[in-house]
């Protein structure tokens, strides 16, 4: 059902935006099987089921610009049956799932190619453009020193190390989040992905913008992956979301409030380069 999808994508936590994007998209799917007496019952449907998605992740801005993209195609063309609307549903679904990962996958390889065979590299949480794009590079012959921040506090860095642990060409070195000032001297390039830009600000998981801050003090160049729908220049205002206290503390908290917010804002000024599907923006 669609409300155990919504479920499933507010705890995809260890997932990239696009996987979760590609996944919320797909959900919809299920009203492609159901029976509706009208166009209008369908459309309905289709709406208020699009919302549920939305809302279960309204920071993801490839989420909610790829749900919307489906239900307002199929909306606006004003099918004139069910079945012809569910027809145009499906199809809408797969252009939309096939953008995203040929986006992220173009991205991946633009990047790749401006990699330097033996840079030293910092990364930080997790990011399928990245693990694309270092993966298209050593499997050209480069090789790269990895440092890889664990992400506290769902340690999702530690997917990173093992998935680059099996890359040939790949030395991987996981650190703790606060080692990134001691380990950015010997780095060439910060390489990080991106949950969307909006308005000048790049947004990612918390962590980021200190080790851009650190990196620009460094001289140490920042580039961001990701794919250009994650680009956004009207039509959505980023929504921080806040994990559970129990993610930080175990315990009770007793006498002091605990804040766990999942990402931060990074001005676009302190990164060097932004590689898209569309090519490299300096």
């Amino acid at each position: 059902m669609i409300d155990e999808t919504a479920e499933e994508i507010r705890e995809m936590q260890t997932h990239s935006s696009s996987v979760v994007a590609v996944h919320a998209t797909q959900a919809l799917e299920e009203l492609v099987g159901r029976e509706f007496a009208t166009v209008e019952e369908y459309t309905r449907a289709l709406e208020r089921n699009g919302s549920v998605l939305r809302r279960a992740n309204p920071s993801h801005a490839s989420l909610q610009n790829a749900v919307r993209e489906v239900v307002d195609d199929v909306t606006e063309a004003d099918p004139d049956s069910v079945e012809a609307a569910q027809r145009l549903t499906s199809e809408r679904i797969d252009a939309v799932v096939s953008r995203i990962e040929s986006g992220k996958r173009l991205a991946a390889e633009n990047a790749a190619t401006v990699l330097e065979d033996g840079a030293t590299l910092l990364t930080h949480d997790y990011s399928s453009t990245v693990v694309e794009a270092l993966e298209q590079a050593t499997d050209a012959g480069k090789t790269f020193d990895v440092y890889v921040t664990e992400a506290r506090p769902r340690y999702i860095g530690r997917k990173t190390a093992r998935t680059f642990a099996e890359f040939d060409g790949v030395e991987t070195t996981l650190i703790t989040d606060n080692a990134h000032g001691l380990v950015l001297e010997e780095c060439d390039r910060v390489v990080v992905g991106m949950d969307c830009i909006v308005d000048e600000t790049l947004y990612n998981r918390v962590g980021t913008f200190p080790i851009a801050s650190t990196a620009a003090r460094l001289d140490v160049p920042v580039t961001v992956l990701g794919s250009a729908s994650k680009i956004v220049s009207e039509g959505f205002v980023f929504e921080n979301e806040y994990r559970p206290s129990s993610e930080v503390l175990p315990e009770p908290a007793d006498g002091f409030a605990i804040e766990n917010p999942a990402y931060d804002a990074t001005p676009v000024d302190l990164l060097e380069s932004v590689i898209t599907d569309e090519g490299r923006q300096e």
